[in-house]
C-alpha cells in the first residue's frame, strides 16, 4: 500500500510537534546548566569547581550515549512520566534527554565567547552576578546564542527522524514503515526531501536572525 499527502502531512505535524516541545523543554534545561557551566569555572563569576566538575560530568556521560540507545534505556522513565513509550509524545521524553545536555554545551560556548572585559566593566559598575547574567552575559551572545538554538534545533530533527526507528512517529517512522519495510521508494525521497528542506529552511531562518542581533 503506497502513502498518501494526508499520511505524509499527518507525519509532517508530529515531526514539527516533536521538535518544537522536545526544544522548548530541552532550552528550560539546557540554558541554565549552559549558564552554570560558565560562571562556576575557575575565575569567573560564581566560581565553585566542585558543581562545575560534577555538572561537567554528567553533561558528558548523557551526550556521550547515542540517542538510539538513550531511547531505549530510559524507557522506563518515558513509561513513568507520559505512559507509553511509543509515540510522538513518548519522544518527548528522550529528544529532552538526549538535546538539555547538547544545549548547555552549546550555550557554555556562546558564552565564553564574550569578551571578558564586558563583565569587568559591569563588576566595575557595582552589578551583582545576578545582573551581569541577565543583562550583560547572554544580551552580549544573543547573536552566537541563535545559531546555537539553530544546531540544536536541527539535530533534534535528524533525532525524531531517528526515533521512527522504535515506533516514535513522524516522518522517520514513516519512512521505515514503508519507505524501508515495503520497499516504497517514493516515500523515503519524499520523507527525505522534507527532512532536507527543514533542515536548510532552520539554517537559513537562524542564520538570518544572527545576523540581523548582530548588526544591533
Amino acid at each position: 500500500m503506497l502513502v498518501n499527502s494526508e499520511q505524509i502531512t499527518e507525519a509532517l505535524i508530529e515531526t514539527v510537534q516533536m521538535v518544537s516541545f522536545s526544544l522548548l523543554f530541552s532550552a528550560v534545561l539546557g540554558l541554565p546548566l549552559g549558564v552554570l557551566l560558565v560562571v562556576t569555572r575557575k575565575g569567573h563569576l560564581l566560581e565553585n569547581l566542585l558543581v562545575f566538575n560534577v555538572l561537567s560530568g554528567i553533561i558528558n556521560i548523557f551526550r556521550s550515549i547515542p540517542f538510539i540507545i538513550l531511547m531505549v534505556a530510559i524507557i522506563p522513565i518515558t513509561r513513568f512520566l507520559v505512559g507509553t513509550s511509543i509515540g510522538t509524545t513518548a519522544t518527548i521524553v528522550p529528544l529532552v534527554f538526549y538535546a538539555g545536555p547538547y544545549i548547555a554545551r552549546l550555550i557554555e560556548n556562546s558564552l565564553l565567547e564574550v569578551d571578558p572585559g564586558v563583565i569587568e566593566a559591569a563588576e566595575a559598575m557595582g552589578a551583582t552576578p545576578g545582573q551581569i547574567i541577565v543583562r550583560f552575559l547572554i544580551p552580549e551572545a544573543l547573536g552566537s546564542l541563535v545559531l546555537a538554538f539553530t544546531i540544536a534545533t536541527i539535530g533534534l530533527v535528524g533525532a525524531s527522524a531517528m526515533a521512527g526507528a522504535i515506533g516514535g512517529g513522524g516522518l522517520g517512522d514513516l519512512a521505515i514503515t514503508y519507505g524501508y519495510q515495503r520497499f516504497d521508494t517514493v516515500t523515503m525521497l519524499v520523507t527525505v526531501g522534507i527532512l532536507i528542506v527543514m533542515v536548510q529552511g532552520l539554517q537559513s531562518f537562524g542564520n538570518i536572525l544572527a545576523r540581523k542581533i548582530r548588526r544591533r
